[in-house]
């Protein structure tokens, strides 16, 4: 089956295709569809909330079985007011780029130090107008891990955070880790397992 990913981000598009690998599916993104693609109002209070108005919008759109993902961030001990829950990326209204996104958080890890943190995520899937699924599952969502002040000269275009990312257990930065991700495989088994239980 053909289904939309409802992402222009092609890093989480190559992370999604690689995630349900296996089952018998086809994945495009949102750069590969021709016309006007809507622009939706992610004011969700949750990473739900935010997927399921993304899917719903680009199935109205395109007509095409779709999904659409969110997350949040959340940090451990910090003020409400300093929570980026789901607005990870707009921060007082302004949507940052991944060079903001570093510049921001690591002065956040200066201010508060180094900071406990975990990504929630959701998934919103629309075969059609009858049929919606959708999940905010804990084996979705990612383990703990510290963000800090100094970021990693690695990067990866879309998921700028990872240069911040440090492994609570080892202290380890997560790009210098030589094991594979255990935390990354737990996230691919919960898309992998939402999307094998829907009929297609």
């Amino acid at each position: 089956m053909k289904i939309l990913y409802g992402t222009g981000n092609q890093g989480k598009l190559e992370a999604m295709r690689r995630a349900l690998k296996g089952l018998d599916l086809e994945i495009s993104g949102l750069k590969e569809y021709s016309g006007a693609i809507p622009k939706v109002a992610e004011d969700g209070l949750t990473p739900l909330d935010n997927a399921r108005l993304k899917a719903i919008a680009y199935y109205k759109a395109f007509h095409v079985p779709v999904f659409s993902c969110d997350s949040g961030l959340y940090f451990e001990g910090l003020p409400e007011d300093c929570q980026p829950g789901v607005h990870v990326r707009r921060i007082n209204g302004k949507e940052l780029n991944d060079a903001e996104m570093i510049e921001y958080y690591s002065s956040l890890a200066k201010c508060f130090g180094k900071l406990k943190a975990r990504y929630k995520n959701a998934v919103c899937f629309v075969l059609d107008e009858e049929h919606i699924y959708e999940s905010m599952a804990d084996n979705l969502s990612g383990e703990s891990f510290y963000l800090v002040d100094t970021p990693h000269s690695r990067r990866a275009e879309g998921f700028p955070l990872d240069s911040l990312s440090v492994h609570i257990e080892s202290g380890l930065y997560y790009y210098d880790r030589k094991e594979t991700n255990p935390d990354e495989l737990a996230m691919d088994t919960g898309f992998y397992e939402f999307f094998q239980k829907i009929e297609l």
